[in-house]
């Protein structure tokens, strides 16, 4: 028996399951018309291929396995696996499969089980976002997991997510992996790309190309390295449109569906919950490790980051310093023109003292003018003293604050790793002693602690 009776034939074609008749070399010899819907090719273009070049790759061992066992006598009736589809989507299958020793084929029936896999696929989704908001140490790793998770769903290789800044009605793009393309600049909302076009409107869009035309992420049509379809959906949370998820294809290998864009709609949601929770976690924590004024690390993540980098010195035989920084005369600028241009002074302190160092290095604010470095794999003491120096001329540079000219100078102590303390408390003592000591002898200037003092 190569194929079925003609009437036999036209029985099985209005069947909604596939029937296939596969010869022992694993390649088609007959399937039937529900091919077409279930793998996407017409039952013509399976004949005489080989079943298993359709099977997904991570599949094609166990089905092996099971066909064996199957053209050994053992039946086989709830055996279930992936294939890839003509467009490149997968279609998960239930066989029933036995061996006809007699024909020297394999009779087996196809059921396509997508959609149920898909809501399990989905639920699974949903709770593994949620628990990724829970887990993921910050923005950056809860994207790398929300890809993961999406790239499970529905073909994912090119995905991005783009963030919109209410307050200066900007757009950015935080995760953006692409085959051809690196991220694109902050640009305005009213910037005419596609992803402000998902974001102001708050409604999914999916383009689609007809393989002639391009498209481009700012919604015009062109050529060269641009995606065939390209599929946004917006993050809406409770506060609002946060920004949208959008993934694209390069390739006629992939293409996005109306059941693509509603996928990526449900799951939405529960994407925004989650980056939602961590931005909101991200933001309690910067605040409860930052200066409220200045936005540098306060006293507490200061003293962390100095006990990590103690650590790590002692660890790699590295040295380290403690700048300890006080303005001189700084309350009768206070005084005089008012707490909030004195506010205004000590942020624009902050940003002198700030780009003087190297950004691996750390600046804090201790409270009122008093300011803390931290630098770290310096060669010599001296090496520190030379940045103090820096520092201290930087801030003898007259200030504008708004009408007036103020002029203000700083006293700074330095305190190094090992020579003058080898625990943080301690080294943070030292360069304050040394401060004090520098302002003792008129200030405006940089001394260098005595080990005496460290204790």
């Amino acid at each position: 028996m190569s194929t079925p009776p003609a009437r036999l034939e036209n029985v099985l074609d209005l069947l909604l399951d596939a029937v296939c008749l596969v010869d022992v070399e694993g390649r088609f010899v007959y399937i039937s018309a529900a091919c077409q819907r279930i793998f996407g090719y017409a039952p013509e273009e399976l004949v005489g291929s080989r079943m298993i070049e359709l099977v997904h790759p991570d599949d094609r061992a166990r089905t092996l396995a099971a066909a064996a066992a199957i053209m050994a006598g053992t039946p086989n009736p709830h055996f279930e696996n992936r294939y890839v589809r003509k467009d490149g989507h997968v279609a998960h299958i239930m066989w029933s499969a036995r061996w006809s020793e007699a024909d020297g084929l394999r009779i087996a029936v196809a059921h396509d089980i997508t959609e149920h896999k898909r809501t399990e696929s989905v639920q699974a989704a949903l709770l593994a976002i949620s628990e990724a908001a829970h887990t993921a140490a910050d923005l950056l790793a809860l994207f790398r997991s929300i890809h993961a998770i999406i790239g499970g769903l529905l073909p994912a290789r090119n995905f991005f997510v783009a963030l919109h800044d209410t307050e200066h009605d900007t757009l950015s793009f935080p995760y953006f992996v692409d085959e051809h393309d690196s991220a694109p600049a902050p640009m305005k909302l009213a910037s005419g790309s596609l992803s402000a076009e998902v974001i102001h409107s708050g409604k999914a869009l999916l383009l689609t190309s007809d393989g002639t035309t391009t498209l481009r992420e700012n919604g015009t049509l062109g050529t060269g390295a641009a995606s065939l379809d390209w599929l946004g959906v917006p993050l809406i949370a409770q506060s609002g449109t946060l920004g949208a998820l959008v993934v694209q294809s390069y390739s006629g290998d992939t293409r996005y569906t109306e059941k693509d864009k509603q996928l990526l709609q449900f799951v939405s949601a529960q994407v925004a919950a989650a980056i939602e929770r961590k931005q909101t976690e991200t933001r309690l924590r910067h605040i409860a490790q930052h200066d409220a004024l200045t936005h540098l690390p306060n006293r507490k993540l200061f003293d962390d980051r100095l006990q990590v980098a103690l650590t790590r010195a002692h660890r790699d035989s590295e040295r380290l310093a403690v700048l300890y920084i006080d303005l001189d005369h700084f309350k009768p600028i206070n005084d005089t023109l008012g707490h909030g241009a004195g506010d205004r002074l000590l942020h624009e302190v902050a940003r002198r003292i700030s780009g003087c160092v190297r950004e691996s290095d750390t600046v804090g604010r201790m409270g009122g003018d008093e300011f803390v470095v931290l630098l770290t794999g310096i060669k010599q003491p001296s090496h520190a003293l030379l940045v103090a120096e820096k520092i201290r001329a930087a801030l003898q540079q007259p200030f504008a604050l708004d009408e007036h000219r103020v002029s203000t100078m700083a006293s700074v102590g330095i305190a190094t790793y090992p020579e003058h303390a080898d625990a943080g408390q301690a080294l943070v003592r030292a360069a304050d002693h040394a401060m004090y000591r520098a302002k003792k002898l008129g200030g405006n200037r940089c001394w260098m602690a005595a080990a005496e003092l460290a204790e």
